[in-house]
C-alpha cells in the first residue's frame, strides 16, 4: 500500500495528542472534529507523569509549565475538620522517581498547546459523523454536511457517545453510576483569606467528595464535587447548577469548599457514567480509543492520562505496523485493552472508598491511609501502578513492569 491515512474522529485530548504524533512522524491524517474551533469546557484537569511522559516525547517540555501548576502533595481531608488523613508527595518527588513531573492544568490550555501547530489543511471543524464503514477500498466517512472522507485507518476518538463505537462492537449502554458531579472555577484571589497551600485535594465524606486544585498559573482554582442527587441530571457538561444545590449538598463540611462554592459564578452538574469494558475496541482498520473505548468515572483522575496514552501507543503501532495496518490495530488494543480496562473498576472502587458512611468503614479507611503516612514508602501502591507506565516501553512490548505491581 502506498502512505497509509489516517482519519481521527473527535478532536478532544487524545485525538488531539494522536494528531499531533502523526504529524511529528511524518504520517497523513485528517482530524475531524464536530464543533466549529477547537475548544474544551472550562474545566481543570490532572496530568500525572504516566501522561506528562508523553507530551514530552511530543515535544511539550518548555510549553507545558508556561501554563501548568505543579502540587506539591495529594492531600485526603475529613470532610468535617479538614483534617488531612493521608498525604502523598508530588513535586519534586513524582520527577524524580517516576521521571516526569505531575501538572495541573486548565484544559482549554492543553488543547491549544497541543493544536496550535496542527496542519490547519489536515483539520476540518464543523464534520458531524454520522456515518463510518469500511470496504475493498478501505475506510470512510459521512458527515451530516454530505462530506465523506476516505483512509487506510479509522480512529474514534469521540467520546463516551461515540459514533464510531456501533462500528467495531454491539451497543454497549452507558452505565449510570448513582452519581453526579458538580463543577466550577474561580479565582484564587476570591478565597486568598483562606491561605489554601497549592497541592491536590480530596476531601472525603459520607456519600459525597470534593476535590480542589489550582489551575491557570495558580490564579485560578478548580473544584469539582461527587454526591447523590434526587434530581434527575443529563450527562452533560453545559447543564448549569444553582450554588444553593450545590451548598444544600454540602451543609456542614469545613469552610473551604464551602467558600469555593460560594464564590463561584456559575456551577455545572452532570450525571456521572462508564462502560463496562469493551469485548473488542478493533474491527478490521477501525479502531476506539480514549473514552469511546474506555470511559471511566473520574476518582483516579486518570480519563485524560489513559487517552494520552493510548494515543501514543496507537501512534507507535501504526508506525511499526505501517505496511499492514489491521495488525497494528490489534497489536495496540493487545498492549492497552487490559490496563485501561482495570482502570475502569479501579475506578469504581474508588468511589465506595471516597464516599463511605458507615462509622466502622470510615474508620477502617482513615486507619489504612493514616498506616500510609507512617510508612517509610513515599508512594501508595495505587500511584506506583499508575505513575511509573511508560506508553513508550509499552509500545515496544519492553515494559511489564507495571503488570506485575500490585494495583489495590
Amino acid at each position: 500500500m502506498g502512505a497509509m491515512k489516517t482519519l481521527i474522529i473527535g478532536a478532544g485530548i487524545g485525538g488531539s495528542v494522536l494528531a499531533l504524533g502523526l504529524q511529528r512522524a511524518g504520517m497523513d491524517f485528517q482530524l475531524l472534529e464536530q464543533a466549529e474551533a477547537f475548544k474544551e469546557i472550562g474545566a481543570g484537569i490532572q496530568l500525572s507523569s504516566n501522561a506528562v511522559k508523553v507530551l514530552d516525547r511530543l515535544g511539550l517540555t518548555d510549553a507545558l509549565p508556561k501554563f501548568c501548576v505543579e502540587p506539591d502533595a495529594h492531600k485526603f481531608q475529613d470532610w468535617s475538620t479538614g483534617e488531612t488523613i493521608l498525604r502523598t508527595p508530588l513535586c519534586p518527588d513524582v520527577l524524580d522517581v517516576f521521571g516526569a513531573p505531575y501538572y495541573h492544568a486548565h484544559r482549554p490550555d492543553l488543547i491549544a498547546a497541543l493544536t496550535e501547530g496542527l496542519d490547519p489543511d489536515r483539520v476540518h471543524f464543523g464534520k458531524r459523523v454520522t456515518e463510518v464503514g469500511e470496504d475493498g477500498d478501505g475506510v470512510w466517512v459521512k458527515c451530516a454536511d454530505g462530506e465523506e472522507f476516505r483512509g487506510d485507518v479509522l480512529i474514534g476518538a469521540d467520546g463516551i457517545h461515540s459514533v464510531v463505537r456501533d462500528s467495531v462492537c454491539q451497543h454497549a449502554p452507558a452505565r449510570r453510576s448513582g452519581y453526579v458531579t458538580w463543577r466550577g472555577v474561580i479565582d484564587a484571589a476570591d478565597v486568598a483569606d483562606l491561605d489554601v497551600p497549592i497541592s491536590s485535594y480530596i476531601v472525603m465524606g459520607p456519600k459525597l467528595s470534593f476535590v480542589f486544585y489550582y489551575v491557570g498559573g495558580a490564579k485560578r482554582i478548580n473544584w469539582l464535587a461527587m454526591g447523590q442527587t434526587d434530581d434527575e441530571k443529563k450527562e452533560s457538561w453545559s447543564q448549569t447548577a444553582t450554588k444553593d444545590e450545590v451548598l444544600a449538598a454540602f451543609d456542614g463540611w469545613y469552610e473551604v469548599p464551602r467558600r469555593f462554592i460560594e464564590v463561584t459564578d456559575q456551577p455545572f452538574v452532570t450525571a456521572l457514567h462508564d462502560r463496562d469494558p469493551l469485548e473488542t475496541w478493533i474491527n478490521g482498520h477501525i479502531a476506539l480509543m480514549g473514552d469511546a473505548a474506555h470511559a471511566m468515572l473520574p476518582y483516579h483522575a486518570q480519563g485524560a492520562g489513559q487517552s494520552i496514552e493510548d494515543a501514543w501507543v496507537l501512534l507507535r503501532s501504526l508506525e511499526l505496523g505501517a505496511d499492514a495496518p489491521a495488525k497494528g490495530l490489534r497489536r495496540f488494543e493487545a498492549l492497552r485493552k487490559d490496563r485501561a480496562d482495570r482502570m475502569i473498576q479501579h475506578s469504581r472502587d474508588a468511589e465506595r472508598w471516597y464516599h463511605m458512611s458507615e462509622p466502622a468503614d470510615v474508620e477502617s479507611r482513615n486507619a489504612r491511609f493514616r498506616r500510609y503516612n507512617e510508612d517509610a514508602a513515599k508512594f501508595t501502591p495505587q500511584q506506583i501502578w499508575l505513575y511509573s507506565y511508560d506508553a513508550e516501553q509499552a509500545a515496544l512490548g519492553t515494559d511489564e513492569d507495571w503488570r506485575a505491581l500490585p494495583a489495590w
